[in-house]
């Protein structure tokens, strides 16, 4: 979101959302700070006390649901040893290291392709095709410093707060389409409403489509909305098997994300998010807010 003098003019809580990109403002109660964000990206107040959308229920989950569970959870490091237990191992990406510091890496022991990814945070990722050509020490200084940044604090996520901050090495995984195809599904409590698809983002225009369970094109975003008429890509391999272990994945949960990857057919686990786009996704049409909004049901939820 650059920065708009136009907006801010009618929207002076930008001001703060500008702003909470430099500064963390840990000072500031959690209400408070989600109640400031959410006026800066939406453009109205944040209704906590009787939720409704989407959007607001996440920010409601995060100050009400706090389970110690899902600190394990959102723990890209931790996670696996669920995922194994309660799918198998051969759902988790191999790691081949963990690290509490950059400068403890031995990167001639990492192979030619390989994934560096801090457990803490979201985006603090270095990919590697060509050890060659890999600026190590440019990676190591991101990686650093990615480690000293509490990522509670941007969102007030609350299960990162209690995340301990690692660095691990994954196998580099690649697809039949020469990339990573990220299927990422929309669940509620065990209930698996629709899949998102998101490919080609080695563009720097990664695609984003949410699919049914019949893989029909749901023009729930503002891209699906703008597809063509006929607009389809190819259904892969076991995808009804994916939504049964999306569904396994988030039972217990009001709302989860539940990412899979497939490849030629075998399934890994990728990650679980409990606040996609941490409760700010301006991307979702009104109606869709509205919509997931009411299928999320606050009323099993104990503080």
């Amino acid at each position: 979101m650059g920065f708009s003098l136009t907006r801010v003019i009618k929207n002076p809580s930008l001001l703060y959302v500008y702003a909470s990109k430099y500064c963390d403002f840990k000072w500031i109660n959690d209400e408070t700070h989600l109640k400031l964000l959410y006026k800066g990206c939406f453009g109205r107040k944040l209704n906590l006390e009787d939720p409704q959308l989407f959007n607001e229920k996440l920010q409601w989950l995060k100050i009400h649901d706090r389970k110690p569970r899902y600190i394990q959870l959102v723990d890209k490091y931790e996670v696996k040893k669920y995922i194994a237990e309660k799918l198998g191992a051969e759902y988790v990406i191999p790691t081949l290291g963990v690290w509490e510091n950059a400068d403890d890496i031995d990167f001639d022991k990492l192979p030619e392709r390989f994934v560096l990814k801090c457990t803490h945070d979201s985006h603090s990722i270095v990919i590697c095709t060509d050890k060659n050509k890999l600026d190590i020490e440019k990676s190591k200084k991101s990686l650093n410093k990615a480690l000293k940044r509490n990522y509670f604090y941007d969102g007030r996520q609350w299960p990162y707060k209690g995340v301990k901050p690692r660095i691990i090495a994954e196998a580099y995984m690649e697809d039949s389409f020469g990339e990573l195809r990220d299927y990422k599904f929309t669940c509620f409590d065990g209930k698996v409403d629709n899949v998102m698809l998101c490919y080609d983002r080695a563009s720097g225009d990664t695609k984003f489509y949410f699919f049914s369970p019949e893989w029909k094109l749901l023009r729930i975003n503002k891209r699906g909305l703008a597809a063509p008429e006929n607009f389809s890509v190819p259904k892969p391999e076991n995808m009804d098997e994916m939504f049964r272990i999306a569904g396994l994945l988030s039972q217990g949960i009001p709302y989860a994300r539940v990412d899979l990857y497939n490849i030629t057919g075998k399934i890994y686990f990728g990650e679980i998010t409990l606040y996609p786009q941490s409760g700010f996704d301006t991307n979702l049409l009104k109606e869709t807010d509205e919509d997931f909004g009411r299928k999320i049901d606050l009323s099993k939820v104990k503080d």
